[in-house]
């Protein structure tokens, strides 16, 4: 019995460095596709901070008005980069987009005054800036000539965006579920070449909790390490395609990328913990001829 003991125990010498390798690899692939989607959010969010919104003033409204209308605007709180567009500038933005051949033409610059702005994310949906167009009527009524934003490019903008997101969301859950099974095969696997080990300390009178403790331990601190190399690689891939695609730069997000590390943590630990103990009270009941 002690020389079986002893050739299981060198035969079931426990080796996790394929494992925690193979666990870094899943995990690794799961950080990029979350990094992914982390950038689609942001570009989504990055269009539509950048559609433009323009009130266009009343040819009699008064400077003091004006300050007024310019005021309560900047003071929204999901208002962006508010801007009082008088004549002169309004001129010059035409002439930098358009050509100048109206000068021949007209004597007088017929380009109305205005108050751009730029609106958060969240609030860059018709309804929403209609009901923003009705307030500003309202409270400023025979200032304001019209309130214009590109109707089209809102809906399109907020179409593209839900669709893409429901599309990632079902896929990023299909990866889950494809990281928790493979993270889970790859533990049982390296807990297969430790069955006789587990067997043996059985055998010898150790008991359940004497025999899991250090093993699950050791899959708490594997886990661990794996997120650790996992995370290590992503973020060194997001700095070389930042530094190949500066455009990327501009969806940079370290909440979000700290949000997914934490998330890649506790898979590679939760995951790594129950498949080692699943394995451990599996080996633990089974007889000994059915280890062969």
């Amino acid at each position: 019995m002690a020389q079986f003991g002893k050739s299981s125990s060198k035969k079931g010498k426990p080796s996790y460095t394929g494992a925690i390798i193979g666990v870094s690899l899943v995990l690794f692939l799961f950080g990029i596709v979350g990094w992914f989607f982390l950038n689609l959010r942001k570009t989504g969010d990055y269009f539509k901070e950048n559609i433009q919104v323009h009130t266009y003033l009343n040819r009699d409204a008064s400077k003091k008005q004006i300050d007024s209308l310019v005021n309560y605007i900047s003071a929204i709180p999901f208002a962006n980069r508010v801007e009082y567009v008088d004549k002169e500038k309004a001129m010059q933005k035409w002439n930098n987009e358009n050509d100048t051949t109206w000068k021949k033409f007209l004597n007088n610059n017929p380009l109305p005054e205005s108050i751009d702005f730029y609106v958060k994310a969240d609030h860059v949906q018709t309804d929403s800036l209609n009901i923003l167009s009705a307030t500003l009527q309202n409270t400023f009524p025979g200032i304001i000539a019209e309130f214009q934003f590109p109707t089209e490019t809102v809906s399109k903008v907020g179409s593209y965006v839900k669709t893409a997101g429901i599309i990632f969301l079902i896929a990023a859950f299909l990866l889950t579920i494809l990281v928790v099974f493979s993270i889970d095969n790859t533990i049982r696997l390296a807990m297969y070449s430790n069955r006789f080990l587990i067997k043996t300390m059985q055998m010898v009178g150790a008991t359940r909790w004497f025999i899991a403790r250090p093993i699950n331990q050791r899959a708490v601190v594997n886990g661990l390490v794996a997120a650790v190399i996992a995370i290590a690689a992503i973020w060194g891939t997001v700095l070389l395609i930042e530094s190949f695609i500066p455009d990327f730069k501009l969806l940079h997000d370290n909440t979000g990328l700290l949000v997914l590390f934490a998330i890649i943590i506790l898979l590679g630990i939760i995951i790594s913990l129950a498949s080692t103990h699943r394995s451990v009270i599996k080996y633990l009941r089974m007889k000994l001829d059915d280890l062969y």
